[in-house]
């Protein structure tokens, strides 16, 4: 088994227990957060599916946007306002399969190659970035 299809598998088993997790939120939770400043349980779901989205371009295309704006103006910047909770989970599944399906028409063979932006001092391996998106998805839903 290669990389490709490890981060592959592994993503669907992390979606997995996501979705079970996910699948426990009301509508009423919502604007639940754990303490003052914490994100809110929307706030928390639309994250995820924001940052997999733009870290994923980051990785596959070179596109730096959703960094561009994360680092100087911080997390809310790029998050946003959450929509119903129907919205939320339904985008969270739409990136969930771009991201597979992108990922699996990468080749391997460029997962070595770095991506770099020099003024967000930011220099990693795509295969690095991909493996950090599922990373973050199990540190959020934990």
């Amino acid at each position: 088994m290669n990389l490709q299809s490890f981060f592959l598998k592994q993503k669907e088993a992390i979606r997995a227990r996501t979705r079970q997790v996910v699948g426990m939120i009301q509508p009423e939770h919502m604007a639940w957060r754990p303490e003052k400043d914490a994100l809110t349980i929307g706030e928390m779901v639309r994250h995820l599916w924001v940052s997999e989205e733009g870290v994923r371009r980051a990785a596959l295309e070179g596109n730096f946007a959703y960094y561009e704006k994360r680092v100087p103006e911080g997390l809310r910047a790029v998050v946003g306002a959450p929509r119903p909770l129907e919205e939320e989970l339904a985008s969270l599944e739409r990136v969930h399969r771009e991201t597979l399906a992108a990922v699996s028409a990468f080749p391997i063979e460029r997962w070595d190659e770095e991506r770099v932006h020099e003024k967000l001092g930011f220099r990693r391996k795509i295969g690095i970035i991909l493996m950090g998106i599922n990373e973050h998805e199990v540190h959020h839903r934990a």
